[in-house]
């Protein structure tokens, strides 16, 4: 039994191939496939932050991740981006407001809440985006871990303020 027909259109060839060619044929490539499908999940994932950043962030952090001088603080480089993931995450659901410390500078600007424009898999790749871009180094953010974070503060209504997110008891729920 035939399952079809195979052009081989370099040489100009026919050649049919058997029920058993064709699935150990699929088999092969569904398991060779395997690593590199998760390889390229991860890059999508980064590919996407890295849109979401350009569409939501990059007008007051800038592309290069410098920030604007006295008003948006810079990503690169910033202890606020490669610290504390859970910190960051609700900074981008619920803004920030206030007088913010990075590197050493005061930063008066207002971050606006993104958590009612960007689904939990968003916050998830644009965080974990920032987060490694401008020669930051740190752990990707899971999409589970803001699905947490937003159930946890769903009472929020306001934007955070540097105080309150240096203090140690922010309720978060297991993941």
């Amino acid at each position: 039994m035939t399952v079809g027909l195979v052009t081989a259109a370099s040489v100009g060839t026919l050649r049919t191939l058997s029920v058993a060619e064709a699935h150990s044929s699929e088999s092969a490539g569904a398991q060779s496939r395997k690593a590199p499908a998760r390889r390229r999940a991860r890059q999508v994932a980064a590919a996407d932050g890295k849109q979401i950043f350009a569409t939501t962030c990059a007008a007051c952090h800038q592309v290069s991740g410098e920030g604007v001088e006295g008003t948006y603080p810079p990503l690169a480089g910033s202890e606020w981006v490669t610290g504390d993931d859970a910190k960051l995450v609700r900074i981008i659901l619920h803004g920030l407001t206030g007088p913010v410390e990075v590197e050493g500078q005061t930063y008066a600007g207002v971050m606006p809440p993104w958590g009612g424009v960007l689904k939990d898999p968003e916050v998830a790749a644009v965080a974990t985006y920032i987060r490694n871009a401008w020669g930051n180094k740190a752990a990707p953010v899971a999409a589970a871990k803001v699905t947490s974070i937003r159930a946890a503060t769903t009472s929020r209504k306001t934007p955070w303020t540097a105080a309150e997110l240096a203090e140690a008891a922010i309720p978060v729920r297991k993941e």
